[in-house]
């Protein structure tokens, strides 16, 4: 990943006292999204030509990225361009907001790019159009090659200004990709930005692997192997390609997730017919075992400060959620719902956990409070499970499977998304089919 050396130009008076052109309540979604005009990027004359793009076009590129990113939301409504009366060089100068207004424009994005020596320096300002004010200015410079994380990373900072909480546009999702038919899968990792492009291939297929896990402090993936019918559980370096054995641990039922600081795994594995919750530590290797009780213990997920673990247990006689201390000590159980509940995920907020509930047959995602109280059932199939946060905790990620039809065709899985609102449902592109996904931390902090 190259990196994007942001230079600041300007920040109104105000900005520290943010406050959002959007409120979001999380019980119910945005009925009324934001009308908000994304002028294309207006390129510098003094530019060089581009090999892969005409620079004339990659402004207006930029903008439908950008475009695209905010109508993913459900929170904003972005404007037909033809509708747009001013042009992009003036319009980034100075906006004739009454003309903007007119097309019920509550907010502006202009822009500018030169790209110079094999750099692109980009600019971009955010505009509230009813009150005729700038609210954001900010200019970045990086390589070409890197025109889509330009769109983005604008995307992630107009999206803060306006609602208030932090983006999540220039992240990536690793997943297993899956083709083949039912019963002989070819599982190999994926890895693509979050709006399905630059999919690349970590494994050659050779190997089942299982449920991918970022580290949340960098682009580090922890996963599951089998090599020879034995699981193995890995660490995967993104940038390096650097790859290294964690350890053997057989009968492992749910492969490890990172803790908070990215400094531990936390992961269960049978022995003896029994699975208990254990962490390691990655620098010294020593394994502390967590939970010891006759149950099934599994799925275990850090809160974001780390004094907590959610997962899920039979110790109730059917599969509920529990929370405990990272110790292990103080377990409590949160759920008490019918049906059974499976694969908690703290929200990176800290206030909710995502959950897989299986009832009469039926799979949903549902998120609830850390005690177990205001349950939300997000979203019913006939299966769909592995909820994983974006990194600012709006929304969540799944698969979901289809059913074959009576002779064993039409099977599918896929990515789908959903915010926490219980709206905005859409699936996401993915070359093949995908299973277990996990979302990165914002690339660009």
């Amino acid at each position: 990943m190259k990196k994007i050396f942001f230079i600041l130009l300007l920040f109104i008076a105000g900005i520290k006292n943010s406050y959002g052109l959007i409120k979001v309540d999380i019980t119910r979604g945005n009925l009324d999204p934001l009308p908000i005009a994304v002028s294309p990027l207006y390129v510098d004359p003094k530019s060089d030509k581009l090999e892969i793009f005409k620079t004339a076009k990659l402004g207006e590129e930029i903008s439908k990225i950008v475009e695209s990113n905010f109508k993913s939301t459900g929170l904003f409504n972005p404007l037909k361009k033809e509708s747009f009366v001013q042009k992009p060089d003036i319009a980034h100068l100075k906006p004739r907001f009454e003309d903007w207004r007119l097309i019920k424009a509550q907010a502006l994005v202009t822009g500018n790019i030169l790209v110079k020596e094999n750099q692109l320096k980009a600019e971009f300002r955010l505009w509230d159009t009813t009150a005729s004010k700038e609210m954001l200015a900010l200019s970045f410079t990086t390589t070409p090659a890197n025109w889509r994380r330009v769109a983005h990373i604008i995307s992630d900072k107009i999206y803060e200004r306006l609602t208030g909480e932090s983006g999540y546009f220039d992240t990536r999702i690793i997943y297993v990709s899956e083709t083949g038919p039912k019963g002989q899968r070819i599982k190999k990792l994926a890895l693509m930005d979050q709006d399905g492009f630059n999919t690349k291939y970590l494994t050659l297929g050779n190997e089942l692997v299982l449920t991918p896990r970022f580290n949340p402090t960098n682009q580090l993936v922890t996963y599951m192997s089998y090599f020879k019918n034995m699981p193995r559980v890995y660490l995967l370096d993104i940038e390096t390609g650097v790859q290294e054995v964690v350890g053997n641990f057989p009968g492992m039922t749910f492969a490890p997730r990172f803790s908070p600081d990215g400094k531990k795994i936390i992961m269960s594995f049978a022995q003896d017919g029994n699975s208990d919750i254990y962490s390691m530590d990655l620098n010294t290797r020593v394994v502390e075992k967590i939970t010891n009780h006759p149950s099934i213990d599994t799925s275990p997920s850090y809160s974001p400060d780390g004094k907590y673990i959610a997962f899920n247990s039979d110790r109730s006689g059917i599969q509920q959620i529990y929370v405990m201390r990272s110790d292990g000590t103080g377990v409590k159980r949160v759920t008490f719902g019918t049906g059974l509940y499976g694969t908690p995920v703290w929200s990176p907020r800290g206030d909710l956990i995502a959950f897989t509930k299986v009832r009469k047959g039926r799979f949903y995602i549902g998120v609830m409070r850390t005690d177990g109280s205001g349950e939300r059932l997000l979203t019913e199939n006939f299966y769909q499970e592995a909820p994983s946060w974006s990194p600012n905790g709006r929304v969540l990620i799944f698969y979901r499977e289809t059913k074959t039809d009576s002779k064993g065709k039409g099977f599918s899985a896929k990515l789908w998304s959903i915010d926490i609102t219980g709206y905005n449902e859409r699936k996401l592109k993915t070359e093949t089919d995908a299973s277990d996904p996990s979302w990165s931390s914002l690339l660009s902090k």
